[in-house]
């Protein structure tokens, strides 16, 4: 008899995969690829959701004949949606939330709907930049494909895309919905103002339902496709931050912060409340829900595109990426001189500093990132393979600093590090010192999204809450040593971040 398993269909925004647990959440199998965007001929970025689709049946129907699939989990990436017509075909390009339309749009976008701040304040959603807030990608689809709009019936977020295509099936949820969307109303647990200012309140489901309720049971053409389980049952589906949160709500009493690292770092901080302090508005900070419909204060930036921009940069000058290991010399040596830093952010408009772009520092001179992102070898601190990766360094634990600080973060609080920089140790080292009172720890979680997915299965399979599960659910935490001798980080600290509003207040 076939072992009975969780099958989850994790979706990140360039790899895709799918991880098997069985029912007591040990993983048995897990497949891979890479799907990334395509370029339309109008030069639009799109997303290849039936592609994505198509590979996830394939490998279905390569994992039927050795396990008994009998749940179907699926988490995506929180910036994107899909519009459906009455066929259940896609009406409108699937477009990628890194399409820039432009400052004309975007002021286009805050004036018929509300100012930045007055939207942030009534959704808890700030502005990502490019097509980050889904709010905006339907506003541009509304703008310019009105036939395609007119012709759609649904529009549903990612995850319950793959939910529909698996069963047929419509629905919604919040961690979704409450993902910086601009279209979720936090306090009625419902649709904001902007549904039906947008005029698609009546596209978008009436269903929304908890994260681990069952969507429905798949379709009879999947189950003659892939030999999948008739009775096999789907989950509505989860925003991948909050799935890979979920497992450390679970298991912890005392205050903590997690830091999910990936393209975008995500740091979030379950609250009680949503409260926004003043100088938090026009800031990017923002509220999630979790898949309790509790609060989680959140603050993002792309930390993996900043540290893959540059270490590229660098593999060009040196023909090597490797990492080297904490020298407390030259961290001292570039924390004491403060004369060399690498300032965000790669992509404007997202992050701590939104309103500023890539530059360096260098020896008092503040380059541009458009002068040296084709000739890197115009730094003269890059010529230093280790100088560059350890000021690299130091930017990305400054940045994690901003913002673990404006998501709530207490000397004290537990920090836990997912997903890339668990693996970065001169980065954990250092963030280390930056935080005395508190201890940084890794853990040994391989797939914190997939497991998080996979426990929303298990409770829908047993008609349980996630809360409720009768599982042992044990998370090993590595505590990561905390170096000594750099006194000099705060005052580092200080000139970047003067760095930093000092070129704001140039542009």
């Amino acid at each position: 008899m076939k072992e009975q398993v969780i099958a989850v269909l994790d979706i990140g925004k360039t790899n895709k995969k799918v991880i098997i647990y069985n029912m007591q959440l040990q993983v048995q199998e897990q497949m891979s690829t890479v799907i990334g965007e395509v370029t339309s001929e109008a030069g639009l970025k799109l997303e290849q959701p039936e592609v994505v689709y198509a590979w996830f049946c394939q490998v279905l129907r390569q994992l039927s004949p050795k396990f008994d699939i009998v749940a179907i989990s699926v988490t995506t990436h929180g910036a994107m949606g899909v519009c459906l017509d009455d066929n259940g075909n896609i009406s409108c390009p699937p477009l990628a939330y890194t399409n820039e339309p432009g400052t004309v749009f975007d002021n286009s976008f805050y004036e018929r709907f509300g100012s930045r701040a007055e939207l942030q304040d009534q959704t808890a959603t700030a502005q990502i930049g490019e097509m980050v807030n889904f709010a905006k990608m339907i506003f541009y689809w509304n703008e310019n494909y009105p036939s395609q709009m007119a012709q759609t019936k649904y529009i549903l977020m990612y995850p319950q895309y793959f939910g529909y295509k698996l069963t047929g099936q419509i629905a919604a949820e919040p961690t979704m919905l409450g993902c910086h969307s601009y279209l979720y109303d936090h306090e009625n647990n419902t649709y904001s103002r902007l549904a039906a200012e947008l005029g698609v309140a009546d596209k978008l489901p009436r269903r929304i339902a908890n994260s681990w309720e069952i969507l429905g049971v798949v379709t009879p053409e999947l189950v003659s496709d892939t030999a999948v389980n008739p009775a096999c049952v789907v989950t509505i589906g989860v925003h991948d931050s909050n799935s890979s949160l979920l497992p450390y709500l679970l298991t912890q009493t005392d205050d903590f912060l997690l830091n999910s690292s990936g393209t975008w770092c995500v740091v979030m901080k379950p609250a009680h409340e949503i409260a926004f302090d003043q100088n938090e508005i026009g800031k990017t900070v923002f509220y999630n829900q979790d898949v309790f419909n509790r609060p989680v204060k959140t603050s993002v930036f792309m930390g993996g595109l900043e540290y893959e921009t540059y270490m590229g940069l660098l593999k060009q000058m040196h023909g090597r990426s490797d990492l080297p290991a904490l020298d407390d010399r030259l961290y001292g040596q570039l924390f004491e001189t403060a004369d060399c830093f690498i300032l965000p952010s790669v992509v404007k408009g997202a992050g701590m500093f939104p309103d500023i772009q890539a530059r360096v520092v260098d020896d008092g001179e503040v380059i541009p990132f458009d002068r040296y992102s084709s000739n890197p070898a115009i730094i003269k601190f890059f010529a230093n393979y280790e100088l560059a990766v350890a000021a690299l360094t130091a930017s990305l634990v400054l940045q994690t600093y901003c913002a673990m600080e404006a998501a709530g973060y207490s000397p004290g609080d537990q920090i836990f590090i997912e997903g890339g920089f668990r693996f970065n140790q001169p980065y954990l080292q250092l963030l280390s010192a930056m935080c005395p009172g508190s201890e940084i720890c890794t853990t040994d979680i391989e797939q914190a999204t997939a497991l998080g997915a996979a426990l929303l299965a298990l409770a829908a399979l047993q008609g349980k809450s996630p809360d409720q599960l009768e599982v042992a659910l044990m998370i090993n935490r590595l505590a990561v040593n905390k170096p000594d001798g750099f006194d000099m980080i705060e005052s580092y600290r200080q000139k970047f971040l003067s760095l930093v509003q000092m070129e704001g207040s140039l542009r």
